[in-house]
């Protein structure tokens, strides 16, 4: 009954994000330079607020649990939420821009975002977690919808359009970390650091009224298609794909998490901790933009796939044995095997032979990716407070690791679903 229950949901998922494909596919591309600029421009913006909110904690965090009095535990569930709502976000969202429209959900989004920063600094420990809730439920939804919306409204440019939004994603990311401790010394406290971002949200809310005019106001014009099609529920390499993407997400998050407390208790600054963050978010973005068309060009990614997580595990190996040693060195490493993010999304699009089974191994992947990495953070806090130390954890990300190259490389190796 369980399983009957999973499949019809995982269906309705595909049913729903077909449809919203189906959708983009109709929008009218942008005729006018001007409209198409102003469309980038919001795109830009909106691409730069989808980390601020995650990777702005990490810095602040020692500070915030010493303010609020909480434990290592509730630290793991703040840094949980977002892949939790990440996982989410696949049901909700192609339902509600069906209703709405891409462009009016992405903006309510962007409006929920904002709302989860300001709640989130207004009063204590469960008001912090429910507004990174709020905020993060935003995100996920914008997660979502910007690229269908690249897709529709720059045909001709959906490489070069993909490659801006994902280099602002990360860069967004990077200053998260590098900026929030400079904030708060300037505010003079974590609530106000962290409130700002509010700030750089609004912009982009500014932008999107101005530059999204362009798109329907709803989404749910055409009939439903009468069937939902094949499920990759039973599909061993949608497993594999899926394990793969997962895990490369459990590490990301955790890293975005709890890197900043790690270096800071080996003697790193929170400056320079919050910094080495923002790096790491940095090196994706070359790796992004070169690495993954040359692996799309051959017939198996598994190489580069191993490639990088050989460098990632040497970079935690270094945060294990000896974190105060080099801890710039360590990040870089970290970072470039950080980097197998944009081959996990390659390979669900190599990995499927048509539009429809992308559709379905995406929303799959995603899903229960994003489910997996949200334990990641949680579990990492938990070990770290009953063993009151970082090496129980660090030997939990090198297991986790090793899953992630092993079903990496079976994942990348040229078959279909």
């Amino acid at each position: 009954m369980i399983r009957a229950a999973r499949t019809e949901t995982l269906g309705q998922f595909e049913h729903d994000l077909e449809l919203e494909l189906d959708g983009a596919n109709e929008l009218r591309p942008v005729e006018m330079a001007a409209g198409g600029a102003l469309l980038m421009v919001a795109v830009v913006l909106t691409a730069l607020n989808l980390r601020p909110a995650i990777t702005s904690v990490g810095p602040l965090l020692p500070q915030m649990r010493g303010a609020l009095g909480v434990s290592d535990t509730w630290a793991g569930v703040l840094t949980t939420l977002p892949g939790l709502c990440f996982a989410g976000a696949g049901l909700a969202a192609p339902w509600l821009s069906r209703r709405i429209g891409l462009g009016r959900t992405v903006s309510a989004a962007l409006l929920t975002l904002v709302a989860g920063l300001l709640i989130r600094v207004c009063d204590g420990p469960l008001v912090v977690l429910g507004g990174t809730l709020v905020a993060t439920g935003g995100i996920a939804l914008i997660n979502v919808l910007i690229p269908v919306i690249i897709r529709g409204s720059f045909p001709a440019r959906v490489g070069l359009m993909t490659g801006i939004y994902t280099a602002a994603l990360q860069g967004g990311g990077a200053l998260g970390s590098a900026v929030t401790p400079v904030l708060d010394d300037a505010l003079g406290s974590w609530r106000s650091a962290l409130g700002a971002w509010s700030v750089l949200a609004l912009l982009a809310l500014a932008a999107w009224l101005v530059g999204a005019r362009g798109l329907p106001a709803a989404g749910n014009d055409g009939p439903a298609p009468a069937e939902q099609g094949r499920s990759l529920l039973r599909n061993k390499l949608a497993w594999t794909v899926t394990l793969f993407f997962g895990t490369q997400a459990f590490l990301a998050y955790v890293v975005m998490g709890w890197l900043p407390e790690v270096l800071m208790d080996s003697g790193t600054s929170d400056k320079n901790a919050g910094l080495l963050l923002g790096l790491i978010s940095l090196i994706a973005v070359p790796i992004s933009l070169i690495v993954s068309p040359l692996a799309a060009r051959r017939d198996s990614q598994s190489g580069w796939i191993i490639a990088l997580g050989v460098l990632g595990i040497s970079g935690m190996l270094g945060l294990l044995i000896a974190p105060a040693a080099a801890p710039l060195l360590w990040t870089v490493l970290v970072g470039l095997g950080m980097s197998v993010f944009s081959l996990a999304l390659t390979v669900i699009a190599l990995r499927a032979r048509d539009a429809q089974d992308t559709v379905r191994l995406s929303g799959m992947a995603q899903g229960f990716g994003y489910l997996l990495a949200g334990v990641g953070p949680f579990l990492f806090g938990l070990l770290h407070h009953a063993t009151g130390g970082w090496t129980v954890p660090w030997i939990m990300m090198l297991a986790v690791y090793l899953v992630q190259t092993v079903t990496g490389a079976l994942a990348g190796r040229g078959r279909y679903v």
